[in-house]
């Protein structure tokens, strides 16, 4: 929908064009914000208007209304922001795949678009020249949902190329949704890692006065630059405040609300650290520590592997459709790791074809205990291998992985139950 005639005019008559400073009196009220475009959900009469807090507002102009353009749109062309500038700072790889922590406001549609380059990236947090000398590189410009298999192998080998050349840590600003599979994709693709990967986000674009973009990269920077942590971590707010963010084991984070900013939480386990806003740093669980080691990735991953969630009334002729289309599922189970007593028929005759199926549990909080009630003797009878506490999407990722390192599936069950990258709680001690 356009806008009416008589708006229209009013706009062409005073020159204003999306992205210029207005300000505008009707019935009684004043609002000054920038010209956002029209869409086609806005009424004809419906001025949108980005206020100083950074909300918008539709303001409904009347005849009697009083129009004016205060200033003109700014350029859009952000300024070059310094990417190693000789300061002998720690380096620090900035590899951007897109979501809403590289995200800005376009005048031109109002969406808010993945930044395309390396300024766009920066150019809201330009204090990370301060911490480290930043080399960033956009890989993607991409939401997180539209991430696939093909692009965490891609991450992972540039992530590993840019350890190896010497650099002090790697930062990936992701998109949230999604972030946890990306986190534990790289753990397990990455193995042992000299310095850290830290995966960050934001739940609020930049163009939000709650941005927490800004505080999460910055903290990213300094992480890395003063913790000696060498794993993939995720770091994001531990509050709906601008104290603190917590930083996560890829292995054993979660996205834990739609829309809060301290969305994030360790699942199973505490966080590796805690890093407040002044630049504070507390270490909260063992964690492995920076070295020498070369990164020798092993990407390869099998794509046929699906994660199901039980529900009452599972239909077995469905989920025999899922078990034979997949070299690997991963149930999210009831309770300690249950399903109906109908599906293990179809579970025991999936896994003697040669399917592998993993346990985990939807209750997330605990472990997987199949040898307590008869309906987990029958599964590991059936062949179902136990999960531990893993979060079902780690699991997914894991498995993933394991069949994509071998088609033997006893080992493929040995690697399974093998805690490697933290995804098992209290089976590993950290170095």
């Amino acid at each position: 929908m356009s806008y009416s005639p008589y708006l229209l005019s009013l706009l062409q008559r005073i020159g204003a064009v999306e992205g210029d400073l207005l300000e505008v009196a009707v019935d009684g009220r004043e609002y000054s914000g920038v010209l956002m475009p029209h869409h086609e959900f806005s009424h004809p009469d419906v001025m949108i208007l980005k206020l100083k807090n950074g909300y918008n507002v539709g303001v409904m102009v009347t005849p009697s209304a009083d129009v004016k353009v205060v200033a003109k749109r700014e350029s859009q062309e952000r300024a070059p922001r310094p990417m190693g500038d000789g300061k002998g700072l720690p380096q620090v790889s900035v590899l951007g795949t897109g979501g809403t922590i590289a995200s800005y406001v376009d005048y031109r549609t109002g969406a808010v678009h993945p930044a395309l380059s390396a300024a766009d990236l920066l150019s809201t947090v330009p204090e990370m020249a301060d911490i480290c000398d930043v080399k960033a590189e956009v890989l993607y410009s991409t939401f997180s949902e539209n991430m696939t298999v093909e692009n965490w192998q891609h991450l992972a080998g540039v992530a590993a190329d840019r350890l190896n050349s010497g650099v002090e840590g790697v930062i990936v600003p992701h998109g949230t949704d999604t972030m946890g599979y990306t986190a534990a994709a790289l753990s397990f693709m990455l193995g042992d890692i000299p310095r850290p990967v830290v995966l960050v986000g934001a739940q609020r674009s930049s163009d939000r006065p709650s941005s927490d973009a800004y505080t999460n990269l910055v903290s990213a920077a300094r992480f890395i630059t003063s913790s000696d942590a060498a794993e993939v971590l995720v770091l994001m707010h531990d509050s709906s405040s601008d104290v603190s963010a917590a930083v996560h084991r890829a292995t054993k984070v979660r996205k834990m609300h739609t829309s809060r900013r301290d969305a994030f939480q360790s699942v199973n386990a505490p966080p590796v650290a805690r890093v407040d806003f002044e630049g504070g740093i507390d270490h909260l669980a063992p964690y492995r520590r920076k070295s020498n080691v070369k990164v020798s990735p092993r990407v390869e991953m099998e794509k046929d592997v699906a994660l199901v969630q039980f529900y009452p009334g599972m239909s077995p002729s469905m989920f025999e459709g899922i078990l034979e289309k997949s070299r690997g599922v991963v149930i999210a189970g009831s309770g300690l790791g249950h399903v109906s007593r109908e599906l293990i028929p179809s579970i025991r005759r999936a896994v003697e074809a040669g399917t592998m199926v993993v346990m985990t549990s939807q209750c997330l909080h605990g472990s997987v205990n199949l040898n307590v009630y008869a309906t987990g003797r029958d599964l590991l009878s059936a062949g179902v291998v136990p999960g531990g506490d893993m979060l079902p999407e780690t699991a997914y990722v894991k498995l993933m992985w394991v069949l994509g390192q071998t088609s033997d599936l006893e080992e493929a069950g040995r690697m399974m139950v093998t805690d490697m990258r933290g995804e098992i709680t209290g089976r590993r001690e950290m170095q």
